[in-house]
């Protein structure tokens, strides 16, 4: 009762606010509760508003921090809030005031089982950086490496609990008014995306892949991970030192390259989402920079993105379908994906891609921009019944932020030309048909390793079929059936086998 009254006048608190900051496009779907919009629309506005996207930005940094980590989930789908209050949306600076730095010692004393002393010669109790999960300290080990030290906030869990738990109660109630938005999935997805960024361990096990991942490109440079200082709750990472890679004439000052920086950077993003198939997913200037010797260092590893094999493929085909204009291609690669129902009309989403493609890549090739292309593309979900990616929504969001550093970089560049010969050599060494026979052996390769595991479970299945002799002419009477097709097994079995011998003599070929 009592987390109900809370909950009812947090609401209220919320609905005021939308109203005072005339965010109330937000409550458009509510049509069977009327009286929140009627309270909403009745309270004054603030003078000198901005956009929607701006207003709205607003009332969730009033409303805290759990509200701000919202908005910038709900600034990956522009399926649901559309693209300019999305923009907006993943402006929204997750900033907040510093906790003491007594109280981060004494977390990290505790969370890593030792007194402060033996970690660190030297801790820097004033934080660099503060945000609503945690804050970052400068440190030296006592082996004396320079490293910066991640700190959860105290007592963070529960605050973000009680607040997620608020928002799944405010998704129930609102699921039939405003089931276009599907709230409970949104919400659903946030809070798992929340409980992976208050596990610092995961943060670090992000770093740690993807500095593997580019351990041979000494241009792209990630932290290395100090895995005896790391825990739940703390993460230590090499400190690293740079100008933010939007900071261009800081950049010229200190006789940096912007276009070689931007070279390095479209790269490296492009390795990342054809290559690995695990990207960056937040990358703002505050999160890469740019070192004295001209290298792009990546930081902050909270939000990573991943794609699996299909969906690079489609990707990879999609992009270079657009940027050759062969749009009944781009067509096909979305049926063949199953993102767009097979009862659809081929022809007139080729015709819709037209509509898309032409006006974006009609423009200047510095102009274009891959990710306006994919925002519009989105929009179309609704009229051809096309399956929600969020994979791609996160890739989109991503490609968005890349592209306007590379413009504020080299305005007269454009990524997506630097990065055409990448995508194009991707396509050719993995759409062609050996690279298509390789994956089907792997496949097979796979199945073949859980052959004994299948023939275990096999024998299990014949040993229950002696030890139920007794029951099956009861459970006869009764007209219950508990019968184990023996030759089912086998025969998926002996199929498992002959496709492994199959995709195994086939490799030989390759």
């Amino acid at each position: 009762m009592r987390s109900t009254i809370r909950n009812l006048c947090r609401l209220l608190q919320i609905v005021w606010l939308l109203g005072r900051y005339d965010a109330v496009f937000l409550l458009e779907d509510a049509k069977k509760i009327h009286f929140l919009t009627w309270f909403a629309n009745s309270i004054p506005k603030r003078s000198g508003l901005g956009s929607p996207g701006e207003r709205l930005a607003a009332v969730l940094q009033i409303l805290g921090p759990c509200f701000i980590k919202f908005g910038q989930a709900l600034s990956t789908r522009p399926d649901l809030v559309g693209d300019e209050v999305a923009l907006e949306l993943s402006k929204l600076q997750d900033r907040l005031p510093p906790f003491s730095g007594k109280e981060a010692k004494e977390i990290i004393s505790k969370e890593l089982g030792r007194p402060i002393h033996e970690l660190f010669s030297e801790f820097n109790e004033v934080p660099v950086a503060a945000a609503s999960i945690a804050q970052v300290h400068l440190a030296q080990t006592t082996e004396g490496d320079a490293v910066a030290v991640k700190v959860l906030r105290p007592g963070i869990e529960i605050a973000f609990a009680r607040d997620i738990a608020l928002f799944y109660w405010l998704a129930a109630l609102s699921e039939r008014v405003w089931r276009r938005l599907r709230p409970l999935e949104v919400i659903h997805t946030f809070a798992d995306s929340v409980a992976m960024e208050m596990d610092l361990r995961m943060e670090a096990a992000a770093a740690s892949e993807i500095r593997g991942n580019f351990k041979d490109d000494p241009s792209f440079l990630i932290p290395k991970v100090d895995w005896q200082r790391t825990s739940q709750r703390v993460l230590t990472l090499e400190k690293v030192e740079g100008i933010p890679i939007d900071e261009v004439e800081a950049l010229v000052v200190s006789n940096q390259n912007p276009r070689e920086i931007l070279m390095i950077a479209s790269t490296a993003f492009f390795k990342q989402i054809f290559r690995d198939g695990f990207f960056h997913a937040d990358l703002h200037a505050g999160n890469l920079l740019v070192n004295s010797d001209g290298c792009v260092v990546a930081v902050d590893f909270g939000i990573m993105g991943r794609l699996d094999r299909k969906t690079k493929r489609y990707l990879a085909e999609m992009l270079l379908g657009f940027l050759q204009g062969n749009y009944l291609r781009v067509a096909e690669v979305h049926f063949e994906a199953g993102y767009v129902p097979s009862h659809k009309s081929k022809e007139k989403f080729t015709q819709a891609l037209r509509s898309i493609g032409e006006p974006i890549l009609g423009k200047p090739l510095n102009e274009i921009s891959i990710a306006q292309l994919l925002g519009h593309l989105f929009g179309v979900t609704k009229t051809f019944e096309m399956e929600t990616q969020p994979q791609l929504l996160l890739l989109q969001k991503t490609l968005l932020m890349a592209e306007g550093i590379c413009r504020r970089l080299s305005p007269e560049e454009n990524m997506w030309v630097l990065a055409r010969p990448q995508i194009e050599h991707w396509a050719k060494e993995n759409l062609n048909l050996n690279s298509e026979m390789q994956n089907l052996a792997g496949q097979s390769l796979q199945l073949f390793r859980n052959v004994p595991r299948l023939l275990e479970l096999s024998e299990k299945a014949l040993m229950n079929l002696d030890s139920n002799e007794g029951k099956r002419s009861r459970l006869g009477e009764q007209g219950v059936t508990n019968k184990i097709s023996i030759p089912s097994y086998i025969y998926a079995l002996l199929s498992m086998l002959g496709l492994t011998v199959c995709a195994l003599i086939i490799l030989q070929f390759l």
